[in-house]
């Protein structure tokens, strides 16, 4: 009886500590995608193997939650330290119109060596925002031909096998999004 208690206490005090993000785990699919990189060459999801994977819909004109959040995302990274080289942010743009592969590139290496620009076509991009659920929609240009793009703000984690794991927003903390990129790490 005595080592049914212990037993008992020892599984309770192994419980893990929450994440500070939410556990997507089983909830969505597998990192899949086949696009074109910031430096022009094709990409599919298996050119991140091996690597945590933070992945973010936006585009460069965005006038503030973009660049504040892949910001963030940039001391979350740097926070790894020596293990920053072990995560790839994945900055896909919802307005390929004006995202160029030399103004993607310009954009996502400014937050960071980590950071990569990503564009597809209309049918590419479609695929990979309704495989994770993710919504945009472009306003009608003024006068002037600018525009917005409404889109929204989640970040995708996924870990080194592809497996999505943690869904970030624009209102995580590098901290929190440090923390569970370390426990994430040291899973592998």
């Amino acid at each position: 009886m005595a080592s049914v208690i212990a037993l008992f206490g020892l599984t309770a005090c192994q419980q893990q500590e929450p994440w500070a993000l939410d556990n997507i785990t089983g909830l969505m699919p597998k990192l899949e995608f086949g696009l074109t990189n910031d430096t022009g060459q094709a990409v599919t999801a298996a050119a991140y193997h091996g690597k945590l994977v933070l992945l973010y819909f936006g585009y460069t004109h965005c006038p503030d939650v973009c660049p504040t959040t892949l910001a963030t995302l940039a001391q979350a990274v740097r926070g790894l330290g020596a293990d920053a080289d072990k995560v790839r942010v994945l900055f896909v743009t919802v307005d390929p119109v004006r995202d160029t592969t030399q103004v993607l590139r310009r954009y996502a290496t400014a937050f960071g060596p980590e950071f990569i620009g990503l564009r597809g076509n209309d049918d590419a991009l479609d695929a990979l925002t309704r495989r994770y659920r993710v919504v945009y929609s472009r306003d009608k240009p003024d006068a002037q031909g600018n525009y917005a793009v409404n889109h929204s703000s989640a970040v995708f984690i996924f870990d080194n096998s592809g497996k999505a794991r943690l869904l970030g927003s624009s209102s995580s903390k590098a901290p929190e999004i440090t923390q569970d990129l370390r426990r994430l790490l040291a899973s592998d």
